[in-house]
């Protein structure tokens, strides 16, 4: 009954596009879709940015210009909260000389109160809010927007919609979601709150997008979810393990990558899937978020420092050349100079690839947030600084041995600093400049490493 009544009420959705779509023609419309937040959010952004195709509009860069102007939110740190509501006050005066501009805010950040409640009252020039789980009323949300003021928010996850159009940004890599939200419930962390509860995809859907990239050419797909090694799927495709090993099937489809993963769900199944397939990427993602266990009781991670040690040394033992990559929170509220000297011990020993290191930030309505942090500030700020020039070392001795080696990238098009580049990553996600033809682009080749800096690798094609 229920994904009856989801398919009804796609159909809806279909018919109002139409709708719009009559009302735009001849007209050239421009949207502009801008995205905070991760990876899920971007391919929020994507599904958005198809239905707005879908009813006529051409999209662009700037919001100035645009007709349609959406926010799309993350809610995990407060820095992309202050730039939201910068990039909302900065348009209050160019929607009054063009009263007709739509403005919309969507994503995690809608599914906090205080926030809708605060957008309402002080940012009067928004014509619409809607949520992470009404994306698929988008159309509906918009053709209302265009007559009055909408808020659209639940608080249920409802169901999964399928079957909407993607906008994306590449035509060789794409990412695909298998799942949504978390059950994980970190202490630190709003994304069960504005997520939901864990929802996995059927993997038919799943298998038929990819399938679809596939004939459209895409060679390399990243599959995405808040913890993806928690997938549950049925018969055949069991878990996370099966999903991915499925999806290797898929011809075509030459490079498979995946994030998030959680440790503790992190399996012995998962790893030798990962080693025993060459269209796995040899690169993990796997948050450790701290080094201290008593941090990591304090942040509900359900795992200690000696558990994730061995864990990467099995992965280790299995994938010899995995790359690996994690995430850090610095200054945890019971975070003492001791704890933080743990996590610099884990970096030290383990030697990641990537780090992607944040400062914590308080989440309203989070245990955390209720917490008086032990160090100051500038002890805070000191501790990161610190980690990062470890970090820093690490990534640039890792990458210093790839000097004159030769590697194998796929071509994913022109390089965002240098147009007169393309650029592409190697299997253990390594960024490559390097000159080639344009025909390269959505094929693997050969490069050999020319030069290594800490965050980018350049080279020469190798012939």
């Amino acid at each position: 009954m229920a994904e009856f009544i989801a398919q009804c009420e796609i159909d809806a959705q279909k018919d109002i596009m139409n709708l719009i779509k009559s009302k735009n023609n001849g007209e050239n419309k421009l949207a502009c879709v801008h995205t905070l937040g991760c990876v899920q959010n971007e391919n929020d952004s994507e599904r958005i940015r198809g239905m707005l195709l879908e009813m006529g509009y051409t999209m662009c860069e700037e919001e100035k210009k645009a007709d349609v102007v959406i926010f799309n939110t993350c809610a995990v740190r407060e820095n992309a909260e202050l730039k939201v509501f910068g990039f909302i006050g900065a348009l209050k005066n160019v929607k009054a000389k063009r009263p007709r501009m739509i403005i919309g805010i969507c994503g995690c950040m809608m599914q906090q109160q205080y926030v809708v409640d605060k957008i309402k009252k002080t940012y009067k020039h928004v014509d619409m809010i809607f949520g992470t789980h009404t994306i698929h009323r988008f159309p509906k949300i918009l053709h209302s927007a265009m007559q009055q003021k909408t808020v659209d928010v639940e608080d249920s996850e409802g169901y999964i919609a399928e079957n909407i159009h993607h906008l994306r940004g590449s035509s060789v890599v794409a990412s695909v979601s298998i799942m949504y939200g978390c059950n994980n419930f970190c202490t630190y962390c709003i994304v069960p709150y504005v997520r939901g509860r864990e929802r996995s995809r059927r993997p038919a859907d799943i298998l038929a997008e990819v399938e679809g990239l596939a004939l459209q050419g895409y060679k390399e797909v990243t599959l995405i979810g808040q913890n993806v090694n928690s997938y549950v799927g049925y018969d055949d495709i069991a878990d996370f393990a099966d999903l991915i090993e499925s999806i290797s099937k898929i011809e075509g489809i030459e490079r498979i990558r995946f994030v998030s993963s959680h440790p503790k769900d992190f399996s012995d199944k998962l790893i030798d899937t990962i080693a025993g397939n060459k269209k796995i990427c040899i690169q993990i993602h796997l948050p450790f978020q701290a080094g201290s266990n008593k941090v990591l009781k304090d942040m509900n991670r359900k795992y200690t420092k000696e558990q994730y040690l061995s864990l990467i040394e099995r992965i280790k033992t299995k994938i010899p050349n995995v790359a690996l990559s994690s995430d850090i929170i610095v200054g945890f509220p019971t975070e003492t100079n001791e704890d933080f000297a743990d996590t610099v011990d884990v970096v030290k020993k383990i030697g990641f690839d990537m780090l992607y290191t944040f400062i914590y930030s308080r989440r309203s309505g989070t245990p955390a947030a209720e917490i008086n942090p032990v160090l100051t500030e500038d002890e805070i700020k000191h501790n990161f600084e610190e980690l990062l020039k470890v970090q820093s070392k690490i990534v640039y001795d890792i990458n210093a041995k790839l000097q004159g080696s030769v590697v194998s990238v796929l071509v994913e098009g022109e390089s965002k600093t240098n147009p007169n580049l393309l650029t592409g990553r190697t299997e253990s996600g390594k960024i490559v400049n390097f000159s080639a033809d344009r025909a390269t682009i959505g094929t693997i080749i050969d490069v050999k490493i020319t030069h290594v800096a800490t965050w980018s690798l350049t080279g020469e094609i190798y012939k």
